[in-house]
Formats: C-alpha cells, sequence, structure tokens
C-alpha cells in the first residue's frame, strides 16, 4: 500500500499513491489509517486523486477511514476523487457529505467543522 502522509497543525493529508482500491487492499488501508498515532487528535483529508477503481469493499475500507475520524470527535474529507467514484461512493454512503473535488476545499470544510466544534464547546 502506498501513501504520502503530510501532517499539518490541525490536519493530516493521507495520500493514496495506488490507482485500485479493492477487497485485497481495504484491509491494508484501513489498518493502516488506524495505525496513525496523529489521527488521534487532528482532522483528516483523504486525497485519493491517483485512484482510479473501487469496489464495493475499497469504498467500504473509504468510508471506514473517515467515519472513524467522526466517532472521534474530529472531521473527515474526501478530495480529488473522480467523477465515477465520487458517484459510487456517494450512492452507497449518502451520509458521507464531505467529498469535495479539491484539496483546498477539504482544507476549508474540515476547518470550518473544526471551528464550528470550538464555538458549540465554548457556548457550554
Amino acid at each position: 500500500m502506498q501513501f504520502k502522509i503530510d501532517t499539518k497543525e490541525k490536519i493530516v493529508l493521507l495520500r493514496l499513491e495506488e490507482e485500485t482500491l479493492d477487497a485485497k487492499m481495504s484491509d491494508a488501508f484501513v489498518n493502516a489509517a488506524a495505525a496513525m498515532d496523529e489521527l488521534e487528535e487532528k482532522n483528516l483529508i483523504l486525497d485519493l486523486h491517483s485512484l482510479q477503481s473501487a469496489d464495493d469493499a475499497g469504498l467500504k475500507a473509504i468510508f471506514t477511514v473517515y467515519t472513524r475520524q467522526y466517532d472521534r470527535g474530529l472531521s473527515a474529507a474526501v478530495a480529488c476523487l473522480n467523477s465515477t467514484l465520487t458517484q459510487k461512493l456517494s450512492a452507497a454512503y449518502p451520509e458521507m457529505l464531505n467529498i469535495v473535488p479539491t484539496e483546498s476545499e477539504a482544507i476549508d470544510m474540515v476547518m470550518m467543522e473544526d471551528f464550528e466544534r470550538e464555538l458549540d464547546l465554548d457556548e457550554e
């Protein structure tokens, strides 16, 4: 499983460097993301620009990594996914709202959610 990690102050940018995410690779992808200590306290952006195809197991792996961040009280976004896979992912997981065309939009989205959480905490 090839990927690059770029860690910023409040964000981990995970760039998948694979063309296919199938049943063989989906467990490795989920396990690699789960092993990243940075994700315990930082928001996640999945840059999937290299991904050209994914089967049902691959889509589920993306969704699993995505929802794990929300389970931690953090945010996640999927960026740079081709239109065919965007449609498949949106159809399979309609509750997955943060699918955006660019990395910049993904950063804006997770930072806005982070800011909203901070405001909610301040009001309590």
